[in-house]
């Protein structure tokens, strides 16, 4: 861990966010307990900025990316917010991760890019990230089993009217309602 006396200036994050879960909170106040500013990357932005990967493949379903780029960017901001973090202390932007040649379109590359590792896909990121010689750190490495909450068992939960809401910050769930996820899960599930 790095001296709280000498933060990184700037630190990037990302992730889909679909839907955002107690984990991804802790993932994203871990970023921030690193950097004065914390740019947070929304990957899977739109369909043409998505693209299948060998190391993770379901994620470029359409049944795993219900939300779009804008109900996402809105549901980290409100979760960041009520977390108790001002607007100047991060900014949200696409986040095209399967297109590293076009990484400097929207994201600082002087940034220092935090990361977890859980997997294979996990390891493809990082790759990523080192083939452009970009600062890294890793915030945690622990095996799939360590995981914790997945998007997937939220959207599942969802769908099929299980209790979910436990496993979601508090602002959450009033956006899931108010965009009506659950119906639009079950037409991408048909």
């Amino acid at each position: 861990m790095k001296d709280p006396q000498q933060l990184y200036e700037i630190g990037f994050i990302h992730g889909r966010f679909q839907v955002l879960h107690n984990d991804h909170l802790k993932y994203l106040l871990a970023g921030k307990a690193l950097c004065r500013r914390l740019v947070v990357g929304i990957t899977n932005p739109d369909p043409q900025l998505t693209k299948t990967e060998t190391a993770d493949p379901k994620r470029s379903s359409a049944l795993a990316n219900p939300l779009t780029y804008y109900e996402r960017h809105l549901m980290v901001e409100a979760v960041l917010l009520d977390a108790g973090l001002k607007a100047h202390d991060f900014m949200i932007v696409p986040f095209p991760i399967n297109f590293p040649e076009r990484y400097r379109y929207y994201v600082p590359m002087d940034a220092v890019f935090f990361l977890t590792i859980y997997d294979e896909w996990g390891k493809r990121k990082q790759q990523y990230f080192k083939s452009l010689d970009l600062i890294t750190h890793v915030l945690w490495e622990v095996s799939p089993d360590k995981k914790g909450i997945s998007g997937r068992d939220i959207r599942e939960r969802i769908a099929t009217h299980q209790a979910w809401e436990h496993l979601v910050p508090a602002c959450v769930p009033v956006l899931i309602e108010r965009w009506n996820i659950r119906d639009r899960l079950k037409k991408l599930q048909k």
